[in-house]
Protein backbone atom coordinates (compact mmCIF):
# COMPACT_ATOMS: atom_id res chain seq x y z
CA UNK A 1 0.00 0.00 0.00
CA UNK A 2 1.33 4.16 -0.72
CA UNK A 3 0.96 6.02 2.49
CA UNK A 4 -1.75 7.46 0.91
CA UNK A 5 -3.77 4.36 0.40
CA UNK A 6 -2.81 3.87 3.99
CA UNK A 7 -4.35 7.07 4.95
CA UNK A 8 -7.44 6.38 3.17
CA UNK A 9 -7.96 3.03 4.47
CA UNK A 10 -7.35 4.39 8.34
CA UNK A 11 -9.84 7.33 7.59
CA UNK A 12 -12.53 4.64 6.35
CA UNK A 13 -12.07 2.66 9.17
CA UNK A 14 -12.35 5.37 11.88
CA UNK A 15 -15.71 6.95 9.99
CA UNK A 16 -17.20 3.82 10.27
CA UNK A 17 -16.25 3.59 13.87
CA UNK A 18 -17.10 7.04 14.91
CA UNK A 19 -20.56 6.27 12.87
CA UNK A 20 -21.46 3.03 14.56
CA UNK A 21 -20.32 4.00 18.19
CA UNK A 22 -20.09 7.95 18.42
CA UNK A 23 -23.28 9.52 15.72
CA UNK A 24 -23.36 12.84 17.02
CA UNK A 25 -19.82 13.08 16.10
CA UNK A 26 -18.95 15.75 13.57
CA UNK A 27 -17.16 14.55 10.39
CA UNK A 28 -14.95 17.69 8.62
CA UNK A 29 -14.56 15.26 5.51
CA UNK A 30 -10.76 15.81 5.76
CA UNK A 31 -10.03 12.52 8.23
CA UNK A 32 -10.75 14.93 11.58
CA UNK A 33 -14.01 14.86 13.31
CA UNK A 34 -15.29 15.78 17.28
CA UNK A 35 -17.47 15.40 19.33
CA UNK A 36 -18.33 16.26 22.71
CA UNK A 37 -18.55 14.71 26.16
CA UNK A 38 -19.64 16.64 29.39
CA UNK A 39 -17.52 19.56 29.32
CA UNK A 40 -14.91 17.77 27.00
CA UNK A 41 -14.77 18.53 23.35
CA UNK A 42 -12.53 15.73 21.61
CA UNK A 43 -10.60 15.78 17.93
CA UNK A 44 -9.83 12.49 16.17
CA UNK A 45 -7.62 12.82 13.38
CA UNK A 46 -5.96 10.60 11.33
CA UNK A 47 -2.14 11.72 9.99
CA UNK A 48 0.44 10.58 7.64
CA UNK A 49 3.13 8.65 10.32
CA UNK A 50 5.75 6.46 7.95
CA UNK A 51 5.79 4.31 4.40
CA UNK A 52 4.21 1.80 5.98
CA UNK A 53 1.29 3.01 9.13
CA UNK A 54 -0.76 5.92 10.16
CA UNK A 55 -1.51 7.47 13.55
CA UNK A 56 -4.92 8.40 14.99
CA UNK A 57 -4.49 11.09 17.06
CA UNK A 58 -7.51 10.81 19.63
CA UNK A 59 -6.95 14.74 22.11
CA UNK A 60 -9.13 17.04 24.01
CA UNK A 61 -8.40 20.73 25.04
CA UNK A 62 -8.27 20.71 28.59
CA UNK A 63 -7.99 24.65 30.04
CA UNK A 64 -7.39 27.36 28.84
CA UNK A 65 -6.12 30.84 30.32
CA UNK A 66 -4.83 28.40 33.92
CA UNK A 67 -2.15 30.57 35.78
CA UNK A 68 0.84 28.49 35.11
CA UNK A 69 2.79 27.22 38.36
CA UNK A 70 5.06 24.79 39.79
CA UNK A 71 2.08 22.94 41.40
CA UNK A 72 -0.19 23.16 38.36
CA UNK A 73 3.11 21.17 36.65
CA UNK A 74 3.86 18.84 39.18
CA UNK A 75 0.17 17.88 39.37
CA UNK A 76 0.27 17.40 35.41
CA UNK A 77 3.41 15.42 35.80
CA UNK A 78 2.01 13.13 38.27
CA UNK A 79 -1.24 12.28 36.91
CA UNK A 80 0.75 11.47 33.24
CA UNK A 81 2.27 8.97 35.33
CA UNK A 82 -0.59 7.47 37.19
CA UNK A 83 -3.38 7.44 34.11
CA UNK A 84 -2.99 4.09 32.11
CA UNK A 85 -3.70 6.06 28.77
CA UNK A 86 -2.49 9.20 27.53
CA UNK A 87 -0.88 12.37 28.45
CA UNK A 88 -0.99 15.88 29.59
CA UNK A 89 0.60 18.34 27.60
CA UNK A 90 0.67 22.16 26.58
CA UNK A 91 0.53 24.33 23.55
CA UNK A 92 2.42 27.58 22.84
CA UNK A 93 0.03 29.73 24.55
CA UNK A 94 -0.12 27.55 27.51
CA UNK A 95 -3.55 25.71 26.73
CA UNK A 96 -4.17 22.35 28.56
CA UNK A 97 -4.32 19.21 26.48
CA UNK A 98 -4.78 15.51 26.70
CA UNK A 99 -3.89 13.61 24.00
CA UNK A 100 -3.77 9.50 23.33
CA UNK A 101 -2.49 8.33 19.94
CA UNK A 102 -2.88 5.32 18.42
CA UNK A 103 -1.03 3.53 15.05
CA UNK A 104 -3.76 3.43 12.82
CA UNK A 105 -2.96 0.23 10.44
CA UNK A 106 -4.03 -2.56 13.49
CA UNK A 107 -6.52 -0.12 14.97
CA UNK A 108 -9.76 -1.86 15.63
CA UNK A 109 -13.21 -0.72 16.73
CA UNK A 110 -13.09 -1.38 20.59
CA UNK A 111 -9.14 0.43 20.79
CA UNK A 112 -10.29 3.55 18.94
CA UNK A 113 -13.23 3.04 21.19
CA UNK A 114 -11.53 3.07 24.39
CA UNK A 115 -9.32 5.63 23.28
CA UNK A 116 -12.20 8.16 22.70
CA UNK A 117 -13.54 7.10 25.58
CA UNK A 118 -10.38 7.66 28.26
CA UNK A 119 -9.62 10.77 26.77
CA UNK A 120 -12.95 12.66 26.86
CA UNK A 121 -13.62 10.94 30.65
CA UNK A 122 -10.32 12.22 31.70
CA UNK A 123 -10.54 15.61 30.18
CA UNK A 124 -14.32 16.23 31.52
CA UNK A 125 -13.39 15.10 35.33
CA UNK A 126 -9.86 16.82 35.45
CA UNK A 127 -10.98 20.20 33.86
CA UNK A 128 -12.82 20.79 36.91
CA UNK A 129 -9.69 20.00 39.08
CA UNK A 130 -7.15 21.96 37.18
CA UNK A 131 -9.71 25.23 36.89
CA UNK A 132 -10.16 25.02 41.01
CA UNK A 133 -6.68 24.81 41.33
CA UNK A 134 -5.03 27.44 38.44
CA UNK A 135 -8.60 29.19 37.11
CA UNK A 136 -9.03 29.05 33.17
CA UNK A 137 -11.63 28.17 31.51
CA UNK A 138 -13.06 24.41 30.49
CA UNK A 139 -13.61 23.73 26.58
CA UNK A 140 -17.05 24.24 26.80
CA UNK A 141 -16.71 27.34 28.88
CA UNK A 142 -14.87 28.78 26.37
CA UNK A 143 -17.18 28.16 23.63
Amino acid sequence: MTPESLVTATRDRVAQVLRDRYPSAEDFGDGSYTLSHGSSSVIIVVRPYTETDTMVEVTAQVVTGATMSSDLMHFLLRKNAELHFGSFSLLFDDTIMYSYSLAGSTLDANELEAAVTSVAVIADHYDDEIVAMAGGKRAADAE
